[in-house]
């Protein structure tokens, strides 16, 4: 029951993401609470730790979406800018080296707790969706188009890993978010070239 519950928010959050519109964000209080229960009774220890996190960037994305107005920290015309699909940007380059080195440092420090304090059996690639996953949505909360990119590797892992769990909507969830990933990027493409919004990668 919690498994179809989760598959239905689930579904909802990837729709809210997808038109960039902020009730994804409350989905993301829901959906790590059914989560949680979830993960910690199949074993994904590190699954289950970061929804801790999740439930704390809900709070700043939806903050951050819905306040009215705000300055991205890369947009250099100074205007402020509102409403829906407004405000998205590309990654800048100068940041995909320190995004690549955290997401290496965190799934080095998931994996070694996981095997040293746990009884996972999937330690990399519990750790390694982990990561990822603590750096796509930190990309999400600041409206970087490219977070799409980051999550369809997370989500093609994660569709994988479920199944060998024994979670088959999960997968079969994930499976679809592998899918739609491209398209949401391609989407938050068009809504940021709509809004004229957005700083270019190699500013």
């Amino acid at each position: 029951m919690m498994e179809i519950l989760g598959f239905i928010v689930g579904i909802l959050y990837l729709w809210w993401e997808y038109h960039a519109n902020p009730k994804v964000w409350l989905a993301s209080v829901v959906m790590p609470a059914i989560s949680m229960w979830i993960y910690f009774s199949k074993g994904l220890y590190a699954d289950f730790a970061i929804n801790i996190y999740y439930l704390a960037i809900a709070v700043y994305g939806y903050w951050r979406w819905t306040s009215g107005s705000h300055r991205s920290d890369d947009d250099k015309s100074g205007k402020q800018q509102k409403g829906n699909g407004n405000g998205i940007m590309h990654t800048p380059i100068r940041m995909w080296p320190i995004l690549t080195l955290a997401a290496l440092a965190i799934w080095g420090a998931i994996w070694w707790i996981l095997v040293t304090f746990t009884d996972s059996t999937v330690p990399v690639a519990d750790a390694f969706t982990t990561a990822l996953s603590i750096v796509a949505l930190w990309m999400m909360a600041r409206k970087l188009a490219e977070q799409w990119l980051v999550w369809l590797v997370v989500d093609l892992v994660c569709s994988m890993l479920y199944w060998y769990k024994g979670l088959p909507l999960y997968c079969v969830l994930y499976a679809i978010y592998t899918v739609i990933a491209w398209f949401g990027y391609r989407k938050w493409l068009r809504l940021m070239k709509s809004s004229g919004s957005g700083a270019e990668s190699g500013e």
